[in-house]
């Protein structure tokens, strides 16, 4: 039986998106969101894949407010001292800005709303003649 995860939550980028690329030379970005309320800090590691991990690395900075929809799912890490432990974090499957970053406020020639929810066109699609099975 599978298992259905799926998240909508909003917070502050806390550290500008990184990209590395898989063995395939597929792109991955990551960067962490703050979700805490006031000045309580609870961090999240959000990643995205493909197109939307490239575009998320050129448009998001530290300090915008976003909302990532993603799932959720568990990461094993070693520490610095090599423990192993374990984190939750978030695919996302789509992205979006919320207001603005500290930079943003001084400039009013920025876009205060930018969405980059990866989508699939038509032409990605499989016909049900296309399916082998």
């Amino acid at each position: 039986m599978s298992s259905l995860s799926k998240i909508i939550i909003t917070g502050k980028v806390v550290r500008n998106p990184e990209k590395r690329f898989t063995g395939n030379n597929l792109p991955i970005t990551s960067f962490s969101i703050n979700i805490g309320a006031n000045d309580e800090e609870k961090i999240l590691r959000v990643f995205a894949v493909g197109k939307l991990g490239e575009t998320t690395e050129q448009t998001l900075k530290k300090g915008q407010s976003v909302i990532v929809e993603g799932r959720l799912q568990t990461a094993s890490i070693k520490t610095e001292s090599g423990v192993e432990t374990k984190i939750t974090e978030i695919s996302a499957q789509g992205i979006e800005i919320i207001g603005t970053s500290p930079q943003q406020e001084s400039s009013a020639s920025e876009v205060d709303e930018f969405n980059f929810t990866e989508e699939i066109n038509d032409e990605e699609l499989i016909g049900e003649d296309e399916i082998p099975f």
